[in-house]
């Protein structure tokens, strides 16, 4: 058994609007495993983002714990490493290697010979060495994502947390991104917990997939594929996970329907 990397206990997020609190996270409980790929699917509104947000320190919990590496979690942190989902993430004045020596420096305070190494190392991981003194409004959506990445993995940090990242992308270009996150996973061995909207993406991306109910949002069930990537999608017990997966979401986007 993996050790857990990230232990999450009765975690309750709540706001209040001017109708009063609202409970958007209710008595979540998971564990994610080192160097394992978790993803979070559900429907709007059932606290996906806000769950994300949590781990990463930017938004208080009413009630619970979060622990990792053991420690708890009560602020923002480099061992935390958040990629979102807008093309805009990315310091404009700043090159592709500028941007991830700004994370070097400030997060970290590497500088000199050492970041260089550092962004070279990542550059060539992501594919994008040869773009690195590009600033970002040369570059493509795909790319732009792909530095974004980058920057988080330059961290070096404990969980890697990415709240629907591909989602503005195009088809073909959400398809490529998916499969260097799991290239560059199997490689780094990143432990990632990744957001997201689609059936498909969390197929090809998760070792498991956490389901969560409508709003607010609880775990309703926890799947872990035979197989993963572009592989499971192809197989027949890829189209009973998803006609189940689907079958969930439908369920909760009814219950949620009914008590709005």
């Amino acid at each position: 058994m993996r050790p857990v990397k990230l232990q999450i206990r009765d975690l309750t997020a709540t706001y209040r609007t001017g109708q009063g609190t609202v409970t958007a996270l209710e008595g979540i409980d998971l564990d994610v495993y080192e160097g394992e790929k978790v993803v979070i699917l559900g429907p709007s509104g059932c606290g996906k983002s806000t769950l994300l947000k949590i781990i990463a320190g930017f938004e208080p919990a009413a009630r619970g714990s979060l622990r990792l590496d053991g420690r708890p979690v009560v602020r923002p942190g480099p061992d935390r490493a958040f990629v979102f989902q807008e093309f805009d993430q990315l310091f404009p004045w700043q090159t592709v290697a500028g941007n991830l020596a700004f994370a070097l420096r400030v997060a970290l305070g590497i500088t000199g010979a050492a970041a260089e190494r550092q962004i070279a190392e990542i550059l060539e991981l992501v594919g994008l060495s040869r773009w690195a003194g590009l600033y970002p409004h040369q570059l493509s959506g795909g790319m732009k994502m792909r530095v974004a990445i980058a920057r988080a993995l330059i961290l070096r940090p404990s969980v890697l947390l990415m709240d629907e990242p591909f989602a503005a992308l195009d088809a073909q270009s959400r398809s490529a991104l998916q499969a260097e996150v799991n290239r560059m996973q199997a490689e780094t061995r990143q432990t990632l917990l990744f957001v997201t909207h689609s059936i498909e993406e969390a197929m090809v991306i998760g070792d498991r997939i956490v389901v969560l109910s409508a709003g607010p949002g609880r775990v309703k069930q926890i799947l872990e594929p035979s197989v993963t990537g572009l592989t499971l999608l192809e197989r027949p017990e890829g189209a009973e996970l998803r006609r189940l997966i689907r079958q969930l979401l439908e369920q909760e986007k009814a219950a949620g329907e009914m008590a709005s």
